[in-house]
C-alpha cells in the first residue's frame, strides 16, 4: 500500500508539472491519482440535479490512501435524475493519447466520465461524455476512447461538436442512468493510454 501511495504522489507531481504538455503516443499520462494534495488542488465538488429542482444527493470522500468514493442517491423526483462530480478549472492537453483508462470500483451501474474544453452551446460552457460500466464489488480497469465522447449540454446530445482533448478545461464523472435509488463508485486513478497498453475492457 505504501509503494501505491509513492507511486500516486509521483504521478500526480508529474500531472502537476507537465500538465500543460502534450501526452506521448502509447505511454501513459496521470488525469487523476485523487491524493489529498491534489485533490485539494483540483476541488472537486458535488453538482446534484438540485439547480433544476431535483432531489439527488451525491457526497464525495478521498481517502489518505488516494480513492475517490462518489456515493448518494440517485431520484427522478421533480424532473431530476443527476448526480456528479466536477473539478474546478484545470488545464489538460492530452491530445497524444487514444483516450483514458480507469481503475474503478463501482456497484454494477454504468456511470459516466466528463470532459469540457473551450467548446461552448448558446455560450455557455458544454461538455463532452462517454459511459463506462462498473462491476459490483469489483476493481476493474476500464478504457474509454476519445472517440466515443459525445458533446452535451444539459442532457441534450450535440453530436456536432468537436472533441478536442488538448484543450481540456474541467473534468467530472456522473451518474444519470435513470434509476432511482443508492449508488456508489470508488476511482483509484485516471490515466491516458495509446496504441501500445493491453486492452482492459473498454466503456460501454
Amino acid at each position: 500500500m505504501a509503494n501505491c501511495r509513492v507511486m500516486k504522489i509521483r504521478s500526480a507531481i508529474a500531472t502537476t508539472l507537465f500538465a500543460c504538455l502534450p501526452a506521448i503516443a502509447g505511454e501513459r499520462q496521470s488525469v487523476a491519482e485523487f491524493t489529498p494534495e491534489e485533490s485539494t488542488k483540483l476541488d472537486w465538488g458535488v453538482v446534484d440535479d438540485g439547480v433544476m429542482g431535483g432531489l439527488s444527493q451525491g457526497k464525495r470522500e478521498i481517502s489518505d490512501d488516494g480513492v475517490l468514493r462518489f456515493f448518494g442517491t440517485l431520484s427522478l423526483e421533480n424532473n431530476g435524475g443527476f448526480s456528479s462530480l466536477r473539478t474546478g478549472d484545470v488545464k489538460l492537453d492530452l491530445s497524444g493519447a487514444e483516450g483514458v483508462i480507469l481503475r474503478v470500483k463501482g456497484d454494477g451501474r454504468t456511470y459516466q466520465l466528463r470532459f469540457s474544453t473551450d467548446a461552448e452551446y448558446r455560450g455557455r460552457e458544454m461538455s463532452f461524455q462517454a459511459g463506462f460500466p462498473t462491476i459490483k464489488g469489483e476493481w476493474t480497469e476500464v478504457k474509454v476512447p476519445f472517440a466515443r465522447f459525445v458533446g452535451s449540454w444539459r442532457g441534450t446530445e450535440l453530436p456536432d461538436k468537436a472533441f478536442d482533448p488538448s484543450k481540456i478545461r474541467r473534468l467530472g464523472l456522473q451518474l444519470a442512468d435513470k434509476e432511482a435509488g443508492p449508488f456508489e463508485l470508488q476511482v483509484d486513478w485516471i490515466r491516458t493510454y495509446g496504441d501500445d497498453d493491453a486492452k482492459p475492457s473498454e466503456g460501454g
